[in-house]
């Protein structure tokens, strides 16, 4: 039996409809595999973090993050962190002489913009 145009209508409504399911739960485990990445990331960095600096374990959260504004939140690791950057994204880093006062054992290191 042929169907009548109102009938085909309900079908692609239908059809719509399981698509637009399909789709909401797609963006459901992508969101959940998203933060699943980004709690395994940041569980892994500040493992590291803590390895590197144990001092820091006993600090109340107001007190490390006075540190981490003291210590990570200056220029001169801007600079390094955009050298990185540059690196991963693939441009050419530029090595610079150390300037006066430099960090013992930092690289001088500095992106395409100039800047370490």
């Amino acid at each position: 039996m042929t169907k009548t145009r109102l009938e085909k209508i309900a079908d692609c409504d239908e059809q719509i409809k399981q698509i637009k399911n399909y789709q909401k739960e797609l963006r459901q485990k992508h969101n959940a595999q998203e933060r699943k990445d980004r709690t395994r990331r940041l569980c892994q960095r500040m493992g590291l973090f803590e390895s590197l600096l144990p001092g820091t374990i006993p600090l109340s959260d107001d007190s490390f993050k006075a540190f981490l504004e003291k210590t990570v939140l200056t220029e001169h690791s801007r600079r390094i962190l955009d050298g990185l950057t540059a690196q991963k994204n693939g441009e050419r880093p530029q090595i610079t002489k150390k300037p006066p006062g430099a960090i013992p054992g930092s690289l001088g290191i500095t992106g395409a913009d100039g800047r370490i």
